[in-house]
C-alpha cells in the first residue's frame, strides 16, 4: 500500500500529455532536468526525444545562454542544438593550417593592441595616433574603420592622453587625459574623459555629455598627486579609470567609475594604498558588479551609482604577487536594438565564465565567475581563505617565457614559446576548454584532465619550499600542430573569442637607400576561423 501512494505522484506526471511534459520539465534547471529524467525510462526517452530539453541542457553544459530571436527568421530547436554541439566539437580539430591575414596601418608603433567584437583597435601613445580596423566582416556586420594622426584624437591645449578605451559594440570611444596647470607652484593636474562616437566626430549620442570629470582627490594641501599610469576600460553603462600615484616605499590609486550614459560626474570612487610595485586591476562582472584585484579580489556592487561601490565579498589569494593583470572578455547583453540584431543565437553566461589573472611572474590563475555569484554563507567583512574558494574553482599553470594567454567563455587560448632546431623562438598554441560538457563534445580528441595539478611555492625571503598550491578545475586540452614564430616573423599576441582565434605577428622587412640599410618593421593578423 505504502508502495503504491508514493508511485502515484510518478504516475501521475506520466499520464499528462506529452506537451505538457515538456512544458513543465523545461522550466527546471539542467541539473534537475537531468535527475528528473532520469528516475524512469519512459522519462528518459522523452528527453532523448525532445531537442528543446536537450537544447536547454546544451546551452548550460557549454555555459551559455540563449539570445531570443529579434528578426522574423525562426531556426528550429533541432537545428540549433545541432549547431551547437558541432560548434564546440569544431574547437577540438581546430586547422591552423587555413586562416586569412588582415594588413594593418605600417605607421604605428602601437603601446596597446586588443581585438573586440570583431575589431581590432590600436592606440599609439607616443606618437598619439590611433586606429580601429574591422577583421574580416562577416555579412550584415556593423563595422567602423578610422584612423586619427597625430593631434586629432583630442585637441585640447596642454594635454596628455592617459588611456583610449574603444567598444565598437557601443560605438563608443573614450579617451582619459590629463591637463597640467603650469601656473600652479605645484604642478597639480586635473583629468578629464572625453566621450565620441567611434564612426564620426562629436559626441556619443547616448552620452549625458561630452566630458566626464572627476571628484577632488583625497589630498592633503601640502600634497602633489600627478598620475604615474592610468586604465581606463568599460562595459555596457559603466566605464571606469584606475589611476596610481607613486610615493616613497609605497603607492595610492584610486579607482573611479561612471554611469555614462546618464551622469557627466562620479561618486562611486575607490581608493587604496599598495606596495611598490603592485600596481591594481579591475574588471567589470556584467552590469553590476566589479572586481579589483589587488593583493586579494575584491568583489564589489555597482548597482548604486550615487554612492561608493559596496564590498560584498574579499577573496584572499594563496600569496601575494607583483604586477597583477586581469582578463575577462564580457559580452554586450541586450544594451541596444542594433546589438541584438547582430547578435548569435546564444552567448556567454557572465555568471559562468573564466576569468585569467597573470602575475608578474610565470604564473597563470584560470578562475570560474561562479565564485562570485554565489555569496551564500560569505559575509563581506570576513575574508575568505584560499583554501575554501581556490582549489576547486581555479587552475593554477606555471608557464616559462614570453607566454600569451587570452580567454573567452569557458576556453582559454595558449601560446607557449619553445626553441626550434635552428635556434628560432617559436611558440605552440594551446586551447582548453572547461565547460562541463567539453568531454562529451570532443568525441575522443583532446586530453582530459581531471587531476588536481600541484606548484610548489617558495618562501620569499630563503627561496625554500614553503607549501603546494593545489587546483582542480577540470579542462579538456588540444595542441594545433603548427608552430608560430621564425626569423622573419615574431608572434607577439593572441586573442580568442566564440568564432575566431586571431595571431598578431610583428614581420621584418629590409629598406636599402643608397648604401644604407633599414629595418622596416610591421604587424599583421593572422585568423583562424573556427
Amino acid at each position: 500500500m505504502l508502495m503504491s501512494h508514493e508511485m502515484k505522484p510518478s504516475a501521475g506526471f506520466l499520464s499528462l500529455p506529452r506537451e505538457l511534459q515538456l512544458n513543465i520539465l523545461s522550466f527546471l534547471s539542467c541539473r534537475d532536468i537531468l535527475r528528473c529524467t532520469s528516475v524512469s525510462k519512459a522519462l528518459r526517452q522523452t528527453y532523448m526525444s525532445s531537442s528543446e530539453l536537450q537544447y536547454i541542457v546544451e546551452l548550460s553544459g557549454q555555459r551559455l545562454l540563449h539570445v531570443p530571436s529579434t528578426d522574423n527568421v525562426s531556426i528550429p530547436v533541432s537545428k540549433r542544438l545541432q549547431l551547437l554541439r558541432d560548434k564546440a566539437h569544431a574547437w577540438f580539430k581546430v586547422d591552423s593550417h587555413s586562416f586569412e591575414t588582415v594588413s594593418l596601418p605600417k605607421n604605428m608603433h602601437s603601446d596597446e593592441k586588443f581585438v573586440a567584437d570583431g575589431h581590432i583597435y590600436l592606440w599609439d601613445q607616443e606618437d598619439d595616433m590611433a586606429a580601429i580596423v574591422p577583421i574580416l566582416p562577416k555579412p550584415l556586420q556593423k563595422t567602423v574603420k578610422r584612423s586619427w594622426s597625430p593631434g586629432t584624437l583630442l585637441s585640447v591645449p596642454d594635454s596628455d592622453n592617459l588611456d583610449v578605451f574603444m567598444d565598437p559594440a557601443q560605438n563608443l570611444i573614450a579617451i582619459a587625459y590629463s591637463v597640467a596647470d603650469a601656473t600652479l607652484e605645484s604642478n597639480d593636474e586635473t583629468l578629464y574623459i572625453d566621450l565620441g562616437a567611434l564612426d564620426r566626430d562629436g559626441i556619443h549620442p547616448q552620452a549625458a555629455g561630452r566630458t566626464l570629470f572627476f571628484p577632488v582627490l583625497p589630498a592633503s594641501k601640502d600634497k602633489c598627486f600627478v598620475t604615474e599610469s592610468a586604465k581606463l576600460k568599460g562595459f555596457g553603462r559603466h566605464i571606469a579609470l584606475r589611476r596610481s600615484f607613486a610615493y616613497p616605499f609605497e603607492e595610492m590609486w584610486q579607482l573611479d567609475i561612471w554611469d555614462w550614459q546618464h551622469s557627466t560626474t562620479s561618486n562611486s570612487v575607490l581608493s587604496g594604498t599598495n606596495f611598490k610595485p603592485n600596481l591594481i586591476d579591475f574588471c567589470f562582472l556584467g552590469n553590476n558588479r566589479l572586481l579589483v584585484v589587488a593583493g586579494h579580489l575584491k568583489l564589489y556592487s555597482i548597482e548604486d551609482m550615487s554612492q561608493t561601490p559596496q564590498l560584498l565579498a574579499c577573496f584572499l589569494m594563496p600569496v601575494l604577487y607583483l604586477n597583477f593583470q586581469c582578463f575577462l572578455p564580457m559580452d554586450h547583453i541586450n544594451s541596444s536594438p542594433q546589438l541584438q540584431a547582430q547578435q548569435a543565437m546564444y552567448t556567454s553566461d557572465p555568471k559562468n565564465q573564466l576569468l585569467c589573472i597573470t602575475t608578474g611572474g610565470s604564473r597563470t590563475f584560470i578562475i570560474s565567475t561562479r565564485i562570485f555569484f554565489n555569496l551564500k554563507g560569505i559575509a563581506a567583512a570576513t575574508p575568505v581563505p584560499w583554501e575554501r574558494w581556490g582549489p576547486s574553482n581555479t587552475r593554477i599553470f606555471e608557464l616559462s617565457g614570453d607566454f600569451k594567454v587570452h580567454v573567452s567563455g569557458n576556453r582559454v587560448l595558449q601560446a607557449l614559446i619553445s626553441t626550434s632546431a635552428s635556434g628560432d623562438v617559436e611558440y605552440t598554441l594551446h586551447i582548453l576548454d572547461f565547460s562541463p560538457l567539453a568531454v562529451t563534445n570532443r568525441r575522443g580528441l583532446g586530453r582530459v584532465v581531471k587531476e588536481p595539478s600541484t606548484i610548489p611555492e617558495f618562501d620569499e625571503w630563503t627561496g625554500r619550499p614553503a607549501k603546494s598550491l593545489i587546483t582542480s578545475l577540470p579542462y579538456v586540452e588540444v595542441i594545433l600542430d603548427r608552430r608560430f614564430g621564425s626569423a622573419e616573423s615574431e608572434l607577439a599576441d593572441v586573442w580568442v573569442d566564440k568564432d575566431r582565434i586571431y595571431l598578431l605577428n610583428t614581420k621584418f622587412d629590409h629598406e636599402v637607400v643608397g648604401s644604407a640599410h633599414y629595418a622596416i618593421e610591421y604587424n599583421e593578423l593572422e585568423v583562424i576561423d573556427v
